[in-house]
């Protein structure tokens, strides 16, 4: 999966958000850089997971993880309700946890198993929780790496000047 990696300079736009008030692009505090979305992406403690169920209806979780590898990575229950989902159709919605300043990217998630990610995620994931899991406790369950298509991130501070969405190549 990592060697597939795009470089992540993604086109920044103001999303459409009638009825809002939006600021244009200039105005306010502008277009949010990228690095301000992925200062979030790292820093957030959890994350809300959205998939969908066969039906099409949204299942929405919270889950440990990391941004790292442009990508946000999360562990789940190999047989639990998200992965299966996610086993059946990988796209994703995944929100950071600060509502003042979330940022939301619509990802598809792939499932890792290649030894040496495997580690790196371990090792991140005990580093950022201050916990000591061993590799085989993320073995025995499924371990994804959610990589962006699209993101949007706000900052309440400036509600109308700071809206931001993303696209990525």
């Amino acid at each position: 999966m990592c060697a597939t990696l795009r470089p992540m300079e993604p086109e920044a736009t103001r999303p459409h958000m009638p009825g809002y008030g939006i600021l244009p692009p200039t105005e306010g505090t502008g277009l949010l850089p990228w690095s301000w979305a992925t200062e979030r992406l790292t820093g957030s403690h959890d994350y809300w997971v959205t998939t969908t169920w066969p039906d099409g209806r949204p299942h929405l979780t919270p889950v440990w993880g990391a941004w790292f590898d442009d990508a946000v990575w999360f562990s789940c229950s190999g047989k639990c309700r998200k992965t299966r989902n996610l086993e059946r159709d990988s796209r994703c919605s995944i929100a950071t946890d600060n509502p003042y300043e979330p940022v939301i990217v619509e990802a598809n998630a792939e499932r890792v198993r290649e030894a040496g990610e495997m580690q790196t995620f371990t090792d991140t994931v005990n580093d950022k929780y201050e916990t000591d899991y061993g590799v085989d406790f993320f073995t025995d369950n499924a371990v994804f790496a959610a990589r962006p298509t699209s993101a949007f991130a706000l900052d309440e501070a400036d509600f109308p000047g700071s809206p931001t969405r993303w696209r990525f190549r």
